[in-house]
């Protein structure tokens, strides 16, 4: 009795890790973020959306690990498949419940989420099989959040209107300046400084948008981005022990505020909640890795 605990415990931790569950905040704040700018709508539309699209996450976290099984073994021997704690083949079977669940849940909502969906898991599987293989898999990382963007705007009264695709774009930029920076977490090679400047599109686009209505809150909002990401890229770029790790943890948890920045006019009324998903980032980073 006194052993299984311990052993119920590691292996519901394993499970976690797997999915990087201290990002699906960064998921429903992208949920929430999409359904605003398409107009918002029916409460439990928008709830179905966050489960559908949290069950796509994990299941696409899931295939990662499955997937990067032998590159893990080398460079991550502390992820649960090389450390003992869980079979890759279940890893994969698992895989494949969580993307078919999401994708049956958002089946539920319409025709229009449910395609979109499909075409999100296809970018979701296409990122896993080749991300290893190919210089430009941060382009498929990006059409994960692009799509996802699209989605959570698809379910909402308006659909997913010209704002909602720009917002899209913008978020897709930062995922790409995050992935590639990413890219060297594990092997620690040379960091290239370019796709930072990718980190600023959505602070660029917030403050084209609203040129004149809502100036002042999107200079609030851009400036709070623009600080949470400069502290970010400080472990990686001006000290001399650089920490990539910790850059790509904090600049995803800094998706929530740029989910904020992408809601100006609707800033006041759900900054709190955007803020609280920001939060709880940060504090499930304590204890599940988010990368």
């Amino acid at each position: 009795m006194d052993f299984a605990k311990p052993k119920s415990t590691s292996f519901l931790r394993a499970l976690l890790v797997l999915g990087r569950a201290s990002n699906l905040p960064t998921v429903w704040s992208n949920c929430l973020a999409g359904w605003l700018l398409g107009g918002g709508g029916d409460p439990k539309t928008f709830a179905l959306l966050c489960v559908g699209a949290s069950f796509l996450y994990t299941g696409g976290m899931y295939l990662n690990d499955a997937v990067d099984a032998q590159f893990d073994t080398r460079y991550r021997r502390e992820r649960p498949i090389p450390s003992g704690a869980i079979k890759g083949q279940t890893v994969l079977l698992l895989s494949a419940g969580w993307l078919g669940a999401g994708m049956l849940i958002l089946a539920l909502i319409g025709r229009p989420t449910f395609a979109l969906s499909l075409i999100l898991v296809a970018c979701i599987i296409v990122y896993d099989l080749v991300h290893k293989l190919i210089a430009f898999s941060p382009l498929l990382m990006a059409g994960c959040r692009f799509f996802l963007y699209l989605m959570a705007a698809s379910t909402a009264a308006k659909g997913v209107t010209g704002v909602a695709v720009w917002s899209a774009f913008a978020m897709a930029a930062y995922v790409i300046g995050l992935s590639y920076l990413a890219r060297k977490e594990s092997t620690q090679g040379l960091l290239s400084y370019w796709p930072c400047g990718l980190l600023a599109a959505p602070i660029l686009l917030a403050l084209l948008l609203n040129a004149e209505a809502y100036q002042n809150r999107a200079l609030v909002l851009a400036t709070l981005l623009g600080l949470w990401i400069v502290r970010s890229l400080r472990y990686s770029v001006w000290i001399p022990e650089r920490n990539i790790g910790r850059t790509v943890s904090g600049l995803l948890a800094g998706i929530v505020l740029l989910d904020l920045l992408a809601v100006v006019p609707a800033a006041y009324p759900m900054g709190m909640i955007f803020l609280f998903l920001f939060a709880s980032a940060l504090l499930f980073q304590r204890f599940v890795p988010a990368t």
